[in-house]
């Protein structure tokens, strides 16, 4: 049965329900309405606190963080009827399990991909506790809330049958009818306070209440004018109600004209008796039109929000395609990976704040983003696999290095180890990241170690530079003392005298690195006095030569470089003479006494001299290596 089916037999129009019925057919915009308000009044009838559901604000869930989830939870279970927030409660949880479940795969990833198991996972959450903690609160309220309703609704639905029952009745006792009509009122007045019933048979109970009111105006004909009275009262109160509807259509909040729309329709329906025959029509057709009116007005209203909704579903997908095309770039670094894991959070941001889109689409929208987010995720782990595997390869060799640095942190052999531990240092610097919760244990570690060992060499670097500074101080001295002295004696005094300056020299010891400049002074002193002899070229480049590279005895390293250039100049005059001997040959027919040939003789004989020195030279050093 329609709501126009019921309205008009509740003004006793059952002979014109099939024309009704007809009429309203051609209309199908407001038989949506009518059967709008039938299903809102339906619910209704079993929880007569119903209508405050509507008055609750559905505000904008994706636009929240977790926080503001609970905060507006805590608000709703505060400031509303528990009975009134269901659907506001429902989205929440809804949205921040969404969120909460996102944010869980992103710790688990994070957490595997720096070298956790998955079985050891575990995240507790601040947001997750206080959710549970106000979501509990609301449900023990609820089932508080409905246990008490239940029983109310079979104690309002016995009530109701018993005043069927009276009315019923009323038309079998024998009393005066005005008694009677007075009787029937009451029962119709404890009707209205009779209360809420269950939904489920809200239209049984009112059609039967409805089929015996009837009955009782077919008996109440024979008492007209009480029945006339009643059906001027009637008329004047559905003019009322047609007044107050006809306010409603041009009310700007369509939502708030609907809802009290609603309740017109439920006061027509059941507290106010039919009108006479005369005026039942009209006053109908006033009120249908009314109706009407607000429900295209309301059609307007979604029709509108739905625009929204598709400008913000446009949105959401725009922001899905620019995750997607993200997510499938060829990114190798990890600092690439860092700016694109902020720019999706940017993106995933977006999304929760762009709004509501049509609920036809939500789930599907809800789970392109998912998708587009984990295959992010997907790509981003894989890296990190990858790289973890590469990281403990680097750990590995790191470790490696540790083990030769604490092996050799205690070395007395300075010369040997310092190169070792410069080399491991510069191998460290050239390996790549270590996992994340290895990284500072060892550097500490190794840098203890390297620090350990090159403490000990600076110290005895400090040492050793204080006697090298006390020796720098005693050859400026001495150098002071000899290099404006003339010899004296025989020739053999002489050179003895500049052996004695030279052993005395060396005897001073070693000077600072940056201080070598000194024995060059030296030996230019030495050699000054050299210049003062007359001997054999000779021996006096042997004797200059001794002196030079005694300056460097004990410093393995110089004596190396000398050792080399020895040779190489060995070498040179080998070849040089060589060469020579070679050219002889093109005079083979020439006289000896040739300008040519002569100049070529003396040539070679003065480059085996060289030999001869260079070759004493050669041995000089090699006996400073023993």
């Amino acid at each position: 049965m329609s709501e126009t089916d019921n309205l008009h037999e509740a003004e006793g129009l059952q002979e014109n329900t099939q024309s009704t019925s007809e009429t309203t057919s051609n209309d199908s915009s407001q038989d949506d309405a009518l059967s709008e308000i039938e299903n809102e009044n339906a619910e209704d009838a079993e929880d007569n606190e119903n209508a405050k559901r509507h008055e609750v604000e559905t505000k904008d869930y994706h636009s929240m963080n977790m926080d503001a989830l609970v905060e507006e939870l805590n608000s709703l279970i505060k400031n509303h009827p528990i009975q009134a927030i269901s659907k506001q409660v429902n989205l929440i949880k809804e949205e921040f399990n969404n969120q909460y479940d996102e944010l869980i795969e992103t710790k688990k990833e994070a957490f595997i991909a720096d070298g956790g198991n998955s079985i050891d996972f575990h995240y507790n959450s601040t947001a997750k506790n206080h959710f549970n903690k106000a979501y509990k609160e609301y449900r023990s309220l609820r089932n508080a809330y409905y246990k008490n309703l239940e029983e109310n609704l079979k104690h309002n639905l016995s009530n109701r049958n018993q005043i069927i029952e009276e009315i019923k009745n009323l038309i079998n006792i024998e009393e005066d009818i005005n008694t009677t009509y007075k009787h029937f009122k009451e029962l119709q007045e404890k009707w209205k306070a009779a209360g809420a019933i269950p939904r489920d048979r809200y239209n049984t109970v009112w059609n039967t209440y409805h089929h015996h009111v009837e009955r009782f105006y077919d008996f109440l004909h024979l008492n007209r004018d009480l029945r006339d009275l009643d059906f001027k009262h009637n008329l004047e109160e559905k003019q009322k109600i047609v007044a107050r509807a006809e306010e409603l259509a041009k009310h700007n909040d369509v939502l708030y004209a609907f809802r009290e729309l609603q309740l017109l329709h439920k006061t027509w329906k059941e507290d106010i008796g039919p009108v006479d025959k005369e005026h039942r029509e009209a006053i109908w057709d006033k009120f249908s039109a009314a109706t009407k009116e607000i429900h295209h007005k309301r059609q307007a209203y979604y029709a509108e929000i739905d625009k929204v909704y598709e400008a913000n579903l446009a949105v959401k997908n725009e922001l899905i395609d620019k995750i997607q095309q993200i997510s499938k770039e060829n990114i190798t670094t990890h600092k690439g990976w860092q700016e694109k894991i902020k720019q999706i959070e940017s993106l995933r941001e977006a999304f929760f704040k762009a709004g509501k889109v049509p609920s036809k689409v939500t789930e599907k929208t809800w789970g392109s983003f998912k998708q587009a987010v984990r295959d992010f995720n997907k790509n981003k782990n894989t890296f990190y696999k990858s790289l973890k595997k590469e990281q403990l390869e680097n750990l590995n060799k790191k470790l490696t290095l540790i083990t030769i640095a604490e092996d050799n942190k205690d070395s007395d052999d300075f010369a040997a180890t310092t190169p070792l531990m410069k080399k491991i240092q510069a191998d460290w610097r050239t390996i790549g990241h270590v996992p994340r919760k290895d990284s500072d244990k060892i550097w500490k570690q190794f840098k203890s170690a390297c620090n350990h060992y090159f403490d000990r060499l600076h110290a005895k670097r400090d040492a050793a530079n204080a006697v090298e500074l006390e020796a720098l101080n005693a050859k400026e001295a001495y150098l002071e003392t000899i290099k404006n002295i003339t010899l004296e004696g025989s020739h053999q005094e002489k050179i003895n005298t500049i052996k004695e300056y030279i052993s005395h020299w060396k005897t001073l010891g070693r000077v600072p690195r940056n201080k070598k400049k000194i024995n060059d002074a030296f030996n230019k002193v030495i050699d000054n006095l050299f210049g003062q002899l007359d001997m054999d070229k000779h021996e006096a480049e042997l004797i200059k030569y001794t002196n030079k590279v005694s300056t460097l005895e004990g410093d393995e390293k110089a004596l190396e470089n000398e050792l080399l250039y020895v040779k190489r100049k060995l070498d040179e005059i080998k070849n040089e003479i060589n060469q020579l001997e070679n050219n002889l040959g093109f005079f083979a027919n020439a006289k000896a006494d040739n300008p040519l040939v002569k100049d070529v003789h003396k040539n070679i004989a003065l480059q085996k001299k060289q030999l001869t020195i260079w070759e004493e030279k050669l041995q000089h050093v090699k006996n400073l290596f023993e």
